[in-house]
């Protein structure tokens, strides 16, 4: 049986939201996205979890993290995010106090097209918020290394469902490229990603709501269980 910290569960992949304090803007130069990327690399190394997608938004991250070895590696990971990027902006910036909003919220997520729907909404996000208008047009997420755009890939480990795009990198890259140009997330898509993140519960099917409900001893249900679009 799978090894439980908190509501932290092993070789389960995570939605992670983490918000500027007072909705702040936490990256205020280009150094600051490549110093907050240098840290994911550091968290990586001492505390195992596979990192599957991830944006940079000026006032908030998000991840989908899978921890690896023990529960708690997902939150110290975060927590050491959060630490080092808080003392390296307070100092550049000569400023004190948090640089977070709290503590950071999760979702667990099944590993069917759940998964492929959290991670295009995480992808998604700069569009949404009107910053580009095409996701890879956005430097600071994994959409460019997934879709073959940037070639630096040591950041991210390649989730199940990305992994059957195809038979190898460049295949992947460019069958992600093409399912996302013809599939959208539909309005009820978006709210249940919403609603789990926000809510920190589940976005999966229904046996996987169960067995989490099972392992962790209560009832997770927020709404009737819907099923993303195949999409996603």
């Amino acid at each position: 049986m799978p090894r439980v910290a908190r509501n932290t569960i092993i070789d389960i992949p995570y939605h992670i939201i983490h918000r500027g304090n007072n909705k702040q803007k936490i990256f205020l130069s280009n150094d600051d996205y490549h110093y907050f990327i240098s840290l994911i690399t550091q968290s990586k190394k001492k505390y195992a979890c596979n990192v599957y997608s991830y944006v940079l938004m000026p006032n908030h991250v998000h991840f989908i993290l899978e921890p690896k070895e023990q529960p708690h590696n997902l939150a110290k990971f975060v927590k050491l995010l959060a630490q080092k990027y808080a003392q390296y902006s307070n100092k550049k910036y000569k400023r004190t106090g948090t640089v977070w909003e709290g503590r950071f919220k999760s979702s667990p997520i099944s590993k069917d097209s759940y998964l492929l729907a959290c991670s295009r909404y995480i992808e998604m996000n700069p569009v949404r918020g009107c910053i580009v208008k095409d996701p890879a047009e956005y430097r600071w997420s994994s959409y460019r290394y997934k879709s073959g755009l940037d070639s630096n890939l040591l950041l991210l480990d390649r989730d199940p469902l990305y992994l059957d795009f195809g038979v190898n990198d460049e295949e992947r890259q460019r069958k992600y490229r093409e399912w996302f140009k013809q599939n959208h997330s539909s309005e009820s898509d978006l709210h249940l990603i919403r609603e789990a993140i926000n809510k920190n519960t589940v976005f999966g099917n229904r046996e996987f709501k169960e067995s989490l409900e099972r392992l962790l001893g209560r009832d997770l249900t927020i709404k009737k269980q819907g099923r993303p679009r195949k999409g996603g």
